[in-house]
């Protein structure tokens, strides 16, 4: 059975991934509306809802 939180990364690895501080992403979440979801105390993200949100140009804003 898939588990759905397996579809999810987290803060460490978005920075990575967008290649940035894991500072600038929290930054981000405030100010930019990058699409994240709190799960407990963490922070988790969907790789799909990110590549869509760099793609709608709300990253350069």
């Amino acid at each position: 059975m898939d588990n759905k939180i397996d579809n999810y990364i987290g803060l460490e690895e978005t920075a990575n991934y967008l290649g940035v501080r894991p500072a600038t992403v929290r930054n981000w979440i405030k100010t930019k509306d990058l699409p994240a979801h709190r799960i407990g105390k963490l922070w988790k993200f969907k790789r799909t809802e990110i590549d869509e949100w760099v793609d709608s140009g709300k990253s350069a804003n």
